[in-house]
């Protein structure tokens, strides 16, 4: 059982001294400034990013964020020994202004996103978030709310299913897949996720599977996309996370697919260009970039990287400074 093994061995954080190097500019900028650094980990999952930056920055104040309260109390006993330094919230990340506000903390140094399902998701068979093993079809990242996965595909229109595994899964077979499962249901049911995989595996074409990867992967991450409201949640998370910054505070943020990445880009170039119109003779104040980009388009996992965590293999990571108030946020602190 994955559940028996210590979670230091169940989950390899990704980029993990990437993403805490990025972050280490900020931490220190706080610390010369004469006060204690703030950092957030907005999906803490089993807590490998948080730890390594407990364990790097040993003046800082971490805030942990999940919505999955598995994973929020097996972070807990791993952060343990940072107890007096650490607050770990039951919230979904878009949910940062208030749990902030909450906590009294009115600006942070730094954001990391580590996006997507997580190791703990994808190895519990009882979650339903893998295609490889028969579990409850829930996909669910919060279990004590919203609804499932086999709510979706017995109750949906046949219209709504297609758009979904089209949009969110970029599936080019959405078509067939959502006329399926709709016949399907009709007979018995959806309850388990075998119960799907073999309906994709019907009318997937073979060939299609050899070159595509697994049938049903592109349909399982629609699924789970629009169980957890993942890409309308990180709409609203990523400009609350650049605007929770203070001037020189960093938000890092790695992506598993496009449709994340394109999110995650668009914040952050709408801060790192000028606002100025077209032909406007002269850049106001105003207008002028509240962003600096710490990479080069994406930044990837290095071979060794993937051969130690297979699953690291898709991430993108890219990463931003604060350097003045935005357009919203007035922070000079």
């Amino acid at each position: 059982m994955t559940g028996d093994r210590p979670t230091d061995e169940r989950h390899v954080p990704v980029l993990r001294d990437r993403c805490v190097s990025l972050i280490a500019p900020s931490v220190a900028a706080a610390e010369a400034a004469g006060r204690r650094a703030v950092v957030v980990d907005a999906t803490l999952g089993m807590g490998g990013h948080s730890e390594c930056m407990l364990q790097r920055f040993p003046d800082a104040h971490l805030v942990g964020i999940d919505r999955d309260t598995e994973a929020l109390a097996l972070a807990g006993e791993r952060l343990a020994p940072f107890a007096a330094r650490t607050d770990l919230v039951h919230a979904v990340y878009d949910e940062l202004p208030e749990v902030l506000e909450d906590l009294g903390i009115d600006g942070v140094d730094g954001v990391l996103f580590d996006l997507g399902v997580s190791s703990l998701q994808l190895d519990e068979r009882d979650r339903g978030f893998a295609y490889s093993y028969d579990a409850p079809l829930d996909m669910r990242m919060d279990t004590s709310r919203g609804i499932t996965a086999a709510e979706v595909v017995n109750t949906y229109a046949e219209s709504d299913l297609l758009r979904i595994i089209r949009t969110w899964g970029e599936e080019k077979f959405a078509g067939r897949i959502a006329s399926a499962i709709v016949r399907a249901r009709e007979t018995e049911p959806f309850r388990t996720t075998s119960q799907l995989v073999d309906v994709i595996r019907g009318v997937v074409p073979a060939a299609a599977a050899r070159t595509g990867g697994h049938p049903a992967k592109r349909t399982f991450q629609a699924l789970r996309i629009e169980v957890n409201e993942e890409l309308t949640v990180l709409e609203r998370a990523v400009p609350a996370a650049i605007d929770s910054l203070r001037i020189g505070g960093r938000v890092v943020a790695m992506s598993y697919h496009s449709l994340e990445d394109r999110i995650v880009k668009s914040a952050f170039t709408a801060g790192t260009k000028s606002s100025a119109p077209v032909g406007f003779p002269v850049e106001l104040e105003e207008h002028k970039p509240y962003l600096r980009s710490l990479t080069r388009g994406t930044e990837a996992p290095t071979a060794a990287e993937i051969e130690e965590n297979p699953r690291a293999a898709s991430a993108k990571l890219r990463a931003v400074e604060r350097t003045k108030a935005g357009p919203v946020d007035r922070k000079t602190k």
